[in-house]
């Protein structure tokens, strides 16, 4: 047998050797999805994102060797949020990251098959996404962004480091905020205050509601979880701060740019516990087992410069607890 012809044979039977199909199986590249409600140059959802990706490769997924990941924001637009969903199903994906609900109900009208591992979404079940939390049921799974009974809490803040309040303006979306408002206006009347709401759409709306609230006395702001509030955040900010009215928010981020203060969760950590999820998926397990989680820690931020430009006293017994303190 000539050489060339015994090496053609050497390499026929490495390649039908288990080891060299487990070496191809390895390598086989593997692709993920990920589709956000927002735009994709906004700084909270660049650094979520960088830490999700950074956690898939501390699990052994590198971009270019095993994993293609194909992204999409849909910068608050419902249509291009559509469209792009049915763009990424059409890609095949093997699991598909969605940040918000919008994303995940436009992902579940392209697909019932394609696993779907979603987080910062408010209220799941109630939205129609999963059957029960301990288990899904269906293609999606993830990470609920708070209890319901959070909302509460805001109005609470509010008090302590406001006490003369005695109405609050309920900053919402006119869908994903209802749940939160109801849990709010319950709290209200054992706190001693009225409570109203403004719906966070079109911003010349905005502010025309926000500045007349401001012309009634003692009053403050509550900025619940919803796509408007986060793409208005920067008004939002600036509006409170033109009017010299307290407020509370759903998320530090508000705070590191000018608002008071906020409670909620660790958003940049559930993006982490998003990527271990997706890694379960690619290594054979079904979003339908897979349980869905809340937070089970929650952060106080204060700006305590913004305090002092609205003439407060932020208290101790806040203060103390505080995870973060901007000065």
């Amino acid at each position: 047998m000539r050489r060339r012809e015994l090496f053609k044979l050497f390499a026929a039977i490495a390649g039908a050797s288990p080891l060299a199909a487990h070496a191809q199986q390895v390598e086989r590249v593997r692709r993920i999805g990920l589709l956000t409600g927002i735009s994709g140059e906004d700084a909270q959802t660049k650094i979520r994102i960088a830490a999700f990706l950074l956690e898939l490769q501390k699990l052994g997924w590198t971009e270019g060797r095993n994993v293609r990941i194909d992204i999409r924001a849909g910068a608050g637009n419902l249509a291009t949020t559509r469209k792009y969903a049915a763009e990424l199903v059409a890609l095949s994906p093997d699991v598909i990251l969605a940040t918000g609900a919008t994303p995940v109900a436009t992902l579940l009208e392209a697909t019932h098959t394609v696993p779907i591992v979603f987080a910062i979404v408010v209220d799941p079940m109630g939205a129609g996404f999963i059957e029960k939390l301990s288990r899904p049921g269906g293609n999606a799974t993830g990470f609920m962004m708070f209890d319901y009974s959070l909302s509460g809490k805001w109005l609470e803040l509010l008090k302590q480091v406001v006490p003369g309040v005695t109405q609050a303006a309920v900053l919402r979306d006119s869908t994903a905020g209802v749940g939160q408002f109801a849990v709010i206006q319950a709290m209200a009347p054992s706190l001693g205050v009225e409570v109203s709401t403004i719906n966070v759409g079109d911003p010349r709306e905005l502010d025309r509601a926000v500045t007349a609230f401001a012309r009634e006395p003692n009053g403050g702001l509550v900025v619940t979880a919803g796509p408007p509030t986060v793409v208005h955040r920067d008004l939002i900010v600036t509006l409170a701060a033109r009017h010299k009215l307290p407020a509370v928010y759903f998320d530090r981020t508000f705070v590191a740019g000018g608002g008071l203060m906020s409670y909620g969760p660790d958003l940049v950590g559930q993006f982490r516990q998003a990527a271990i999820y997706v890694d379960r998926i690619l290594k054979g397990e079904k979003p339908a087992d897979m349980p869905v989680q809340a937070p089970t820690k929650y952060e106080l931020a204060i700006n305590l410069k913004t305090a002092k430009a609205l003439s407060l006293s932020v208290p101790q017994s806040v203060l103390g607890r505080a995870d973060e303190v901007i000065e």
